[in-house]
């Protein structure tokens, strides 16, 4: 599901998954498949997708025809991604932490964004936070996350969370 791999960017080198940005990305096609299907994504739709790494996820959702912003801290792959979508009117990318990054920037329409990502460990409490604060602007999110990160969200007050 999701690996550390290298990419080859647009300049002809390899871009490896950093560590420092908790870098893992998808490449299995049926899960990336599956997560699409779950989405499904219309052209009515404003889409942020946070973390796009090598756009495997990017790519069928600027395919779609919704609007697509998407955050991404690694200035190489945000570069990669500028170019390889350049073509797309539909597409933006912001290369920006998303702790950092405003909602507002995007929209003031109550609940006209669709947040997906495969957010890291290290970062995915925090990001959930950070995008709850400003949760009237939002109509729903789609994320992939760790199952321990997934058990603490679930568990009940004062439980403690063990993995299976």
């Amino acid at each position: 599901m999701a690996q550390r791999r290298s990419v080859k960017l647009s300049t002809g080198t390899a871009h490896r998954a950093r560590k420092r940005f908790g870098q893992n990305f998808l490449h299995d096609q049926h899960v990336i498949d599956h997560i699409i299907q779950s989405v499904s994504p219309t052209e009515k739709d404003h889409i942020l997708e946070i973390g796009p790494g090598q756009g495997a996820l990017t790519r069928q959702l600027a395919a779609s025809g919704a609007r697509l912003d998407c955050v991404e801290l690694d200035r190489d792959l945000a570069d990669h991604l500028s170019k390889q979508y350049a073509g797309f009117e539909n597409f933006s990318i912001h290369q920006q932490d998303i702790l950092k990054f405003s909602l507002g920037e995007l929209t003031q329409q109550p609940h006209a964004l669709r947040i997906i990502g495969n957010l890291p460990y290290n970062i995915s409490t925090p990001v959930l936070f950070h995008l709850l604060r400003s949760h009237v602007l939002i109509r729903d999110m789609t994320f992939m996350l760790q199952l321990e990160v997934v058990q603490r969200l679930a568990a009940g007050v004062g439980a403690r969370t063990t993995v299976a």
